[in-house]
This record gives C-alpha cells, structure tokens and sequence, in this order.
C-alpha cells in the first residue's frame, strides 16, 4: 500500500547507532573513595614506618656509639695503667740513683735491677720493649742489653723524641721490636721475632715541661694488644683509631685505603667544624655505611665505628613488611568498601540513566563520550525542549481542540460526564448552575461588499469575535456547525428573568460588534434556560427553531425561543429534536461507526414509532432518512445501485409492519453496505489528502507552510487532516516538513555554496542555532561540518 511505501521510505533515510556507555562516573566514583580510603592509610603506615625507623635507627647508633665508647674506654685504661706505672718506676730510688753517674758492665747488679724494673712494668698489654736513655752519661739500657748511646742505631729517634714539647706522649709510627718474652722462653741467646709496636715516650725529669731532658724511658707495647680491643664483625661494625693526624695506625692497607674518605671527613669535622663525635653516612666501596666518631680529650685519638646500612636497618626491615602488611589489608578492605560503596551510590545514577535511555529520543547523536550525567543532563535538557514544543504546538491547538470537543458535545457525540473530565484541561467554565445556547447565522449578503464564497470565512471571522469579546468564564469555546455560530454559555445565577436578560445583553453585545466591525446584519437565536450538558443539542435545536421567526419577524433580530413558540409549536420541537438524531446519523456513518449509526437509528425509531403525532408518517420519514443517506453515497461518487442493488427501497419500506423488521432491513441491507463503501472511499480520499499535503510540502517547503494553510487550500478542518496525514505517512505534519526541509537543506549543502544563514532564513527558521540544532539530530554533525567533510573527499589528492 501506498502509506507504507511512504513510511518504508522514510525511516530508510535514517540510520541511527547507539554505542555503549563508558560508565565513566562510576570509575570517578570509585577511583575517589578508594583515595578517600587509601591516602590516610597510606599516610598513617608511611608515618608509622618512619617514626618506627627513626626510632629503631637512633636506638641502634645509640648502642653502637656506647660500643664505641666501651672500645674507647678499655684502650686508655690499657695506656692509663702503663703510663701510671711508668710514672711509679722513674720516680723510684733506684732510678734516681743511676741516673747521675755513667754505667758500665761492672754496674751488672743495678742494670738487672732497672730492667727487672721495666720488665715489670704493670699493664694490660704487654711490654714487648722498653729504653732508657741517659744524655748526660750518654748510655742506654734495653730489656735485653747495656750499650753506649752513641754507638745505638737509634740514638737520632731518642734525641728526635726528646725534643718534643710534651713530656708524656704516645708515638703512634708503627715500629718493630724484637719480642723479649719470646726471646726469654727461646733463651737469652735467641733473639724474639719481631713485632709491631706504638711507643709512650716519658721525659726525665717531667717538670718543668720545655726544660731540657736529661734522660728518656720509652716503652713499646703491641699493637696486637690494642687491636684486640677493637670490634670487627659485620653485625658491631668495624672499629679504629685515628691518631690526632688523622693517620688509622692501627688499620691494614686495604683498610686505610677503603676508609681513606671517611677518615677525610671525620677530620674536616674534628679540625674544622670542632665535632668532637658524630655520626653519617658515607659509601665504601659502593655500600652504603652508617659512620660513628669520638674524639678523647686523653690522647686526641679518634675511635672510629663503621657499621653497614643493612645491619641498621635490618630491624627496620621486619617493620616495614609488617607495616605494609597491614597497610595491604587495610587496603584491601577499603577496596571491597569502595567497590560495593560506590555501586551503591551509583544505583540511583543507574535508574535514572536506564530511564532517561527509554524515554529519549531514537534519533540521539552519538554519545559514547560522554559520562552518565551529561547524558542524563542532556535527555533532561531534551525533555524540557520538546515540553517547550510540545507545549507551543498545544497552545496552538488548543483552540482547534477545544472546538472540536463542543462540537461532539453538540452533536451528540459525547456524554455529560466524558464532557465534565476534559472540562479542567480545556479551561472550560466549571462552576455554574444554568446553561444557555446562542445561535448566530448571517441574514444575507446581497447589499454589502462579501460574496457568497465568502460565507464560511464570515463565520470563521465571527466565532473568532465571540471568542475574544466574551470572558471565558461565561462561555464555552464557539464553534460553527452547519452555516451557524454556536455559543454554549454558562451562568451561576437560577433566576430566569436574570437568565434571560444575561442571554439577551451577550447577544446584543455579539450583534453589535459584528456589525461594527464586519458590517453585516445577523440575526441570533436564544434558547431556554437548561441544566445538563447533554440537553446542548436540544438547545441548539431551540435556537434554529427561533430564528425561523425571520420568515415572519424579518431579518436582523435577536429572539428568545419562548418568545417564538406558540400553540401547537410542540409538534415543531419534536421535529426538530429527530432532524438532530437524522443528523447524528448521517455524522456516524460519515465517520463510518456502525455502532453508533444502529444506536442512534433505534433511537430514531423510538421517536418515530412512539408519537401519536408520526402514527401516519412514519414511513414518509424513513424514506426521508433513506433518501439522505443515498445522497451521501452519491455525493462521495458511488453509484446508488451498488447499495439497492435494484431492490425497490419504497416498495419494500411499504410492506414492512414490524419494528424488528425495518430495523433488520436498515442496519443489514443499508447501513452496513453504505459503511463499506464509504470506508472503501475513505481510504482512497485518505490516500489523495495525504498526496496533495505531500506535493504541497515539496512545493512550498521554503514558505511559511502550517497545517491551517493546507486546510484552508483542501477545505478540511485541521485536526482531520492532520488525523488523515499521520495515518498514511506515518509521521505527523510538522516532522514531516521538519525532515524534509533538512533534507533540502543537505542538497543545498552539497550543491550551492549559499551560506548556512541563508539557507535557514530560505527554510523559514526564525534563528539558525535552532536549524543546526535539527540538522545535527538528523544527521550527526553541523551543516558547516557536513559542508567541511564534503570539501575534503572532492579534494584530489595530493601527489
């Protein structure tokens, strides 16, 4: 069929992809509360670490500086108690004795009593050598041998040495010394092997300092025994002296190379900043080392600590696993929390997005970019447009609307209480307690400036006057109905003298406008005063019996039905009220409703069968109704014998007696047929409407084309035609022409180079955003997109 050919069309013309939504606020959501989770833990545990490591690391350097100073301690208690003792034997007698006459190998008895003496020197170390040197008497005495000073090889480093300013000192030059405990135990005759030996150098006499020395002792202990002393393991670190020089005396070569910074740097603290002890880190041998330094005030010897990084911090270690265990579990927990959390914040986000989803257009432009909220702040943006429009496009309906509800109040066609539910959203008058018609219809037109043709125009341009003169409080929407305006009023007021009055002056005031402004004579009819909405009808058949009073009154009147009536009009009402279910008829099966046509003809018979008054014209009556009813076929263009068939309608009419019988007869033989072949037609002039609406949209796109202008132009009320259009194309007329027009203008596009404004003011857009806005919906981009892309793929390539 011809509509679905027109519907197929159209929606090939659309392509429309919806893709996949990134849920991007639920990611947001999630990504911050696992922050708002996660920054404090990681902040608490990283503190926690930290405090924890400074703490272990100052309480690990604590215990290594008393370490240090337990070394340094037990190091001057060994140098302490050989100096005192050394102190005891140049004070004694019997050195005092020797030391002002020369000695000489007869002296054997004080010499082995003066190296008995230093023999025994007291001390934790050992005393592998021991000099005394006599300048004055010039001989030197050994642990092992008497000889003159002069034929000494070491009689230089006793003078070098008894030049110093200080008379107690320690020399911290390593030298040899022949071990006389290994000696004695070999036997006297049997040198000891060598050893490695620092020297106390003691003045004699002590005081005062600076005076010159008559004699010299010098002891020599091991430096194995001092070495002892000190720590070497990777867990205490490793310990050594510095002489107030700086030079490691005690270290091995490898040692005093690898700690040849360190020492730089524990001097340059000494020396320059006076740090008497510290600690810091330095590298040996690229390894991180903790360094540790005091310095005594004893000797100016500086004992040295130097301990691995990994041997601090390996407490520090344990701390951190458990710390970031705990932090892990934490973590985790605030991760199950966050998720579950945050999908139960985000459920209200989801309902709202599934629901804008469902109530949003099919023809949305692609929105995978976007997050949930912006779509939804879109699809609401959407909502409030198309309320805005669909609101513009009801206010200018309203009017078609509300006329065409009391047109079907008027005809019949609507109870009292399907009336009473649309009364509120039309704005219809809802508090009153008396209801009046006024019927307005135009005396003649002979003698003024209109013509014939323009009769309904002349109607249209009255009903408008109506509306706009009389408050909307007091009346109902005016409608025309067969070359008549109707008013349906409406009063609080129950007197009927005040009834009448308000009737006459709304009347008076219409008659008086009109010929103000249109200049014509008008006569109006007024009805009696009625109560149920369902009485309209009736009303409006008082009204048209009123103004039959023109035949004998002349034109240009206002008349009460009351006042038109007299004996036996009651026969003239009745006949009035079943002309109005003959019209109600002929309306239903216009509109092809059997039902209502077999209601409304029982309702007919009903008047009919039941009046004495038609006893004797009933079947003058039903021929009547047949014969209009024929006239319909005829006026749609069907030819009268595809209804009779060549049955004789009269004859038949005639021999019928029953009631049952000529209601079979109507609703079988007539009205069913009637209603096919109208249908039949209908369908076809469907079809033409629609036709001619789309050649006129084609035609006249670039005008200022509405659907009242194509109702004027084919003589249809608006509301059918627009019922007829939607029907066959599929669509309603504005996005019809909407479409259409968009279409036209992606022609434009393509084949004129007119601007984008241009072509929205020739597509009759009031502004241009509004037509890029539609051309986007349609299409995806921007007309100056669409025109942009277009110029790129007729671009050649460049070579």
């Amino acid at each position: 069929m011809k509509n679905d050919y027109i519907r197929g069309k159209y929606e090939n013309n659309q392509i429309w992809r919806r893709q996949p939504f990134v849920r991007t606020y639920l990611l947001r959501l999630l990504i911050f509360s696992l922050i708002l989770g996660a920054l404090p833990t990681l902040f608490i545990g990283a503190a926690s670490y930290y405090i924890a490591t400074r703490g272990m690391e100052e309480k690990v350097n604590e215990g290594s500086m008393h370490l240090l100073l337990q070394t340094q301690l037990r190091v001057e208690q060994m140098l302490q108690s050989l100096e005192k003792s050394t102190t005891q034997f140049v004070n004694s007698s019997l050195l005092k004795s020797t030391l002002d006459r020369a000695l000489t190998s007869q002296d054997f008895i004080q010499v082995r009593g003066l190296q008995a003496e230093l023999t025994h020197l007291q001390s934790t170390a050992v005393v592998k050598q021991a000099h005394l040197v006599n300048f004055s008497h010039d001989w030197v005495l050994n642990l092992l041998a008497l000889k003159p000073l002069s034929t000494s090889e070491e009689a230089d480093t006793f003078r070098t040495y008894a030049g110093q300013s200080d008379g107690i000192a320690w020399n911290t030059r390593i030298r040899l010394a022949t071990d006389t405990a290994a000696a004695g135990e070999a036997g006297a005759d049997l040198p000891g092997a060598p050893v490695e030996t620092i020297s106390l150098i003691y003045k004699i006499p002590l005081i005062p300092p600076g005076s010159p020395s008559k004699a010299l002792l010098v002891v020599q202990i091991s430096s194995n025994d001092i070495r002892s002393v000190l720590t070497h393991s990777e867990t205490l670190g490793v310990h050594y002296i510095l002489d107030p020089a700086g030079n490691p005396f005690l270290s091995s070569r490898s040692d005093a190379e690898a700690y040849r910074n360190i020492n730089s740097a524990i001097g340059r603290r000494v020396q320059e900043l006076g740090q008497a002890q510290g600690f810091f880190y330095a590298e040996v041998n690229d390894r991180k080392v903790g360094v540790m330094y005091r310095t005594s005030g004893y000797n100016g010897w500086t004992y040295v600590s130097v301990v691995s990084h990994e041997a601090i911090t390996r407490e520090t270690k344990t701390i951190g696993i458990f710390t970031a265990a705990v932090c892990g579990v934490i973590l985790l927990i605030v991760l199950v929390l966050a998720y579950f959390g945050s999908r139960k914040m985000y459920s209200p986000i989801r309902s709202l997005l599934v629901y804008t989803e469902e109530i949003g257009e099919d023809g949305e432009p692609e929105r995978g970019r976007k997050d949930e909220l912006a779509f939804i702040k879109q699809r609401i943006e959407s909502l409030a447009v198309s309320k805005t429009n669909l609101k513009q496009l009801m206010q200018g309906q309203a009017g078609s609307l509300k006329e065409f509800c009391v047109l079907k109040l008027f005809t019949g066609q609507m109870s009292d209480n399907e009336f009473a539910f649309r009364t509120a959203s039309y704005g219809f008058p809802t508090e009153w307690n008396q209801l009046g018609v006024l019927t307005l219809q135009i005396d003649s037109l002979r003698n003024t400036r209109y013509k014939g043709q323009d009769r309904e125009l002349l109607l249209f341009a009255i009903n408008n006057i109506v509306d706009e003169l009389l408050p909307a409080q007091t009346r109902f929407s005016p409608i025309l109905l067969n070359e008549s305006q109707i008013t349906l009023l409406a009063s609080q007021t129950e007197d009927v003298q005040e009834l009448r009055s308000f009737f006459y002056r709304t009347a008076e005031q219409i008659k008086s406008t009109v010929e103000q402004y249109l200049q014509l004579t008008v006569s109006i009819g007024i009805s009696r005063p009625f109560t149920q909405l369902s009485e309209s009808p009736l009303a409006y058949g008082e009204c048209l019996e009123a103004l039959k009073s023109r035949i004998s009154l002349g034109p240009d009147i206002i008349v009460h039905y009351e006042d038109s009536v007299s004996k036996g009009t009651g026969e003239t009402v009745v006949y009035s009220h079943l002309k109005l279910i003959e019209e109600q008829i002929i309306q239903s099966l216009r509109e092809v409703h059997l039902q209502r046509v077999n209601g409304l003809f029982q309702q007919y018979l009903d008047a009919v069968l039941n009046k004495e008054l038609y006893a004797q014209e009933h079947r003058i009556l039903l021929v009547q109704l047949v014969s209009r009813i024929l006239q319909i076929v005829q006026e749609q263009g069907i030819s009268v014998r595809k209804v009779v068939e060549g049955e004789a309608v009269v004859e038949r009419l005639l021999r019928m007696q029953t009631r049952e019988e000529i209601s079979l007869w109507f609703e079988a033989r007539l009205f069913a047929p009637v209603i096919g072949l109208l249908a039949d037609k209908s369908e076809t002039q469907y079809i033409n409407i629609a036709d001619r609406m789309l050649a006129m949209i084609h035609e006249q796109y670039d005008q200022d084309l509405t659907l009242e202008l194509c109702a004027g132009t084919l003589n249809f009320h608006p509301v059918y035609l627009s019922r007829v259009f939607k029907r066959e194309v599929g669509l309603p007329f504005s996005d019809y022409l909407s479409e259409y027009r968009m279409k036209m203008a992606k022609l434009m596009l393509e084949t004129t180079s007119m601007k984008i404004s241009e072509i929205s003011d020739k597509l009759q857009y009031k502004n241009n955003s509004s037509f890029i806005r539609n051309f986007r919906r349609l299409f995806g981009v921007t007309p100056g997109q669409y025109r942009e892309n277009l110029q790129n793929d007729r671009r050649p390539p460049e070579s």
